[in-house]
């Protein structure tokens, strides 16, 4: 078998060892690092973030951090409990944190490891818009999205060494050629879209936590207009970033907010 051909039927191999399905997405993903792995590394890392960065404490914007990602975290267990998957959350370690930076951001590390940035929160404003962004942020390690991007980089590896292995017999200056064809197309035409699909999956079971939590998930749009308004419009082509545009990201939440709704309802939350 040539080489090209064994790399082809590792990456197929792999790809089938590693498709599961998640509750929250409904979808098989690809995952080649499991929670036991990968969970220790990330709280690793969010310790050492912590010590490096000054977590603000005591204050009534650190205690908001923690209440609304505890009405988050909850509202995701019930989920899982009413659809059989109480499970699922076996391993995280719940954590939120306010750290003082003038960035405007939030990240959720696999295992729900989660720091808001000070920076935030003008655009936040209220409750509602904090469960917007924890909401999302969450979704991200709730959906496994740090796992699928490492294995979904390991994949681009394997292709460039298939890249290489093909092009094995041509001249240097051709096969450095095929390598930036290769990288470029799968930047743009497969990881890319990867990260924008990962980021809408995040709004979606986002929007569907925050309504669950007792939070308008009306908000949520509100909020975005708000995060546009700041960023002045500012940011890259869409088919050039890892984020669906703002335009984009309103008009889905504007089509998925009745949807968590109805979600809501069947814990009993109801909004007028």
């Amino acid at each position: 078998m040539k080489k090209s051909k064994i790399v082809f039927s590792i990456g197929i191999l792999l790809l089938i060892m590693a498709c599961a399905t998640n509750p929250f997405t409904g979808k098989k993903s690809i995952n080649f690092v499991s929670n036991s792995e990968l969970f220790p590394s990330s709280f690793q890392q969010y310790g050492t973030f912590l010590k490096e960065n000054k977590v603000v404490v005591g204050t009534s914007d650190a205690k908001r951090v923690e209440n609304v990602g505890m009405k988050i975290r909850a509202a995701a267990e019930r989920w899982l409990k009413a659809n059989g998957q109480s499970q699922y959350l076996n391993g995280y370690q719940w954590e939120y944190k306010l750290v003082e930076n003038k960035e405007v951001n939030a990240w959720c590390m696999p295992g729900g490891k989660i720091v808001v940035y000070s920076g935030i929160l003008p655009i936040t404003k209220d409750d509602a818009g904090l469960a917007t962004v924890m909401g999302h942020e969450v979704s991200h390690a709730l959906a496994n999205h740090g796992a699928q991007r490492m294995s979904a980089a390991q994949l681009q590896q394997i292709g460039a060494v298939g890249v290489a292995v093909a092009t094995g017999n041509q001249s240097a200056e051709q096969q450095q050629m095929w390598q930036q064809y290769y990288g470029i197309g799968s930047e743009v035409g497969v990881m890319l879209p990867f990260s924008r699909s990962h980021e809408s999956e995040a709004d979606k079971i986002g929007l569907t936590l925050m309504a669950i939590a007792g939070y308008n998930p009306d908000q949520a749009i509100t909020f975005w207009e708000r995060m546009a308004a700041n960023s002045g419009g500012n940011k890259s082509p869409e088919f050039l970033s890892t984020h669906p545009a703002d335009a984009t990201r309103i008009a889905n939440l504007k089509k998925l907010v009745p949807e968590a709704k109805a979600e809501a309802l069947k814990f009993g939350v109801v909004f007028k």
